[in-house]
């Protein structure tokens, strides 16, 4: 399973509750990657890819239901009780810093190898990082 995620400088995921940010062009991106494979959301996610592919099935308990090849979009969930299941991890960098209170919680640093790393300019943001890790 890949999971998909969006970061600021320091990590931060959320801040009261709320995505810090969001970019249609890493959307886009992340429909790419996908490849028509099944990107599971839940419903705090679901806004963002209403309309946008068939591939995309919402639950509220994505990790429950994802298969081995499919992807998984999370923002307000934590992912350390699934790491072990967990192949490859995409992380979108908004290259600033956001006010934070949700950090992601598993260490990139700490068994997990930066397979490549690409910037591409977004609609709201001039720079956006996207870092591919694998185990």
């Amino acid at each position: 399973m890949t999971v998909i995620i969006c970061l600021d400088n320091r990590n931060g995921m959320l801040f009261n509750r709320r995505r810090q940010s969001r970019d249609r062009t890493v959307v886009q991106d992340i429909l790419k990657e996908c490849r028509n494979r099944s990107l599971w959301v839940n419903e705090f996610s679901a806004a963002l890819f209403t309309g946008q592919d068939r591939s995309v099935k919402i639950s509220e308990r994505p990790f429950e239901k994802v298969q081995k090849d499919d992807f998984c979009f999370i923002e307000n969930l934590q992912l350390k009780p699934y790491e072990k299941i967990m192949e490859k991890i995409i992380v979108y960098r908004w290259n600033r810093n956001y006010p934070v209170d949700v950090y992601l919680d598993i260490d990139l640093r700490n068994g997990w190898q930066l397979l490549s790393q690409t910037e591409f300019a977004g609609y709201s943001h001039e720079k956006i990082t996207k870092e591919v890790y694998v185990k």
